[in-house]
C-alpha cells in the first residue's frame, strides 16, 4: 500500500482515518469498526464489501494507536 494513498484515503462511512493491516491486506477504520479489503493492490472502499471488526480485534487495534 502506497503511503501517499493511505494519507489521502478516509473511511467512506465516518470520514475517519484508516490503518493499514499489511498481514490481512485490509484498511481498518476504528471509528466504523470496519475492515476494507485490498484486492490486487486496490482498496475496495465499499461498506457492503467491508468486514465488521469483532470486539477483541477492535480493542487490539485501538491499543496500537
Amino acid at each position: 500500500m502506497d503511503d501517499k494513498l493511505l494519507d489521502i484515503l478516509v473511511c467512506p462511512v465516518t470520514k475517519g482515518p484508516l490503518i493499514y493491516d499489511r498481514e490481512r491486506q485490509e484498511l481498518i477504520s476504528l471509528s466504523a469498526r470496519l475492515a476494507y479489503p485490498i484486492r490486487d493492490g486496490l482498496p475496495v472502499m465499499l461498506e457492503e464489501e467491508a468486514r465488521r471488526l469483532d470486539l477483541e480485534e477492535y480493542e487490539r487495534w485501538r491499543k496500537r494507536t
